[in-house]
């Protein structure tokens, strides 16, 4: 098995499917048995999910949110994201467990690196939702934070494109796909993979990143058989 341990991060929008708002089961359905795959594999498997689908704090702030209390409701809407994936997670006979940024006992435990480690090693797949626990920094940051904490082995982005190209291939038919970048290239050819934060964190401490496309059944299971179908970034 090319790793033993990954962070899946994916957007809250990813939940909503062709709603507007909120969370469509299909959607969760999917990603579950997507996670579900890779633990059939032997994989261990931390994940994170946004929160766009029902809050996102730096739009609350351009309608009139204090910036701070935006992002704390956002990260509630984490929660609720992680909830939502535990139950369908659990109804595939999946053992899962959610970890939070702050606490709220009756939903899950209070975030420490040694706690979801303990539970993927007995086979959990660790839900972590509320971010990094503070205002100002993104999901991707807090997936960037926790993957380096639980030492993963891969930060997996999953997108709706099959990677990262030169330009946005909705809008330019002409873009090209890498199939694999170091991440001074990346700075340099200023592509947005994630926020400047989370970038960094993972370049400092040499956590390598792989984007695809995690809507197609399959895909992920395919990723950690060592199938190039995406872009994977790297020191």
């Amino acid at each position: 098995m090319k790793y033993k341990r990954i962070l899946l991060k994916l957007s809250g929008e990813s939940l909503m499917g062709d709603d507007n708002y909120g969370i469509q089961y299909a959607h969760v359905h999917h990603y579950a048995s997507e996670i579900k795959s890779a633990v059939d594999m032997g994989v261990q498997v931390g994940v994170v999910i946004g929160g766009g689908n029902i809050f996102r704090g730096v739009q609350g702030a351009s309608k009139g949110f204090d910036r701070r209390q935006g992002d704390q409701m956002g990260m509630l809407a984490t929660v609720i994201n992680a909830m939502a994936m535990q139950a369908a997670l659990e109804e595939m006979g999946v053992k899962a467990k959610v970890l939070t940024a702050f606490t709220i006992e009756s939903i899950g435990e209070k975030i420490s690196w040694r706690k979801a480690v303990e539970a993927l090693e007995n086979g959990y797949v660790v839900i972590l939702g509320g971010g990094t626990g503070n205002p100002f920094f993104t999901t991707d940051s807090g997936a960037a934070l926790r993957a380096v904490e639980i030492r993963a082995d891969l930060l997996l982005k999953g997108t709706r494109v099959d990677g990262v190209y030169t330009a946005d291939p909705e809008k330019d038919p002409t873009a090209t796909k890498y199939t694999e970048l170091t991440f001074d290239e990346a700075y340099r050819n200023n592509l947005k993979i994630m926020d400047m934060t989370a970038f960094t964190l993972c370049k400092e401490n040499n956590m390598p990143i792989y984007v695809y496309d995690a809507n197609k059944s399959g895909n992920l299971a395919k990723v950690l058989s060592g199938e190039n179908i995406g872009t994977l970034l790297h020191y």
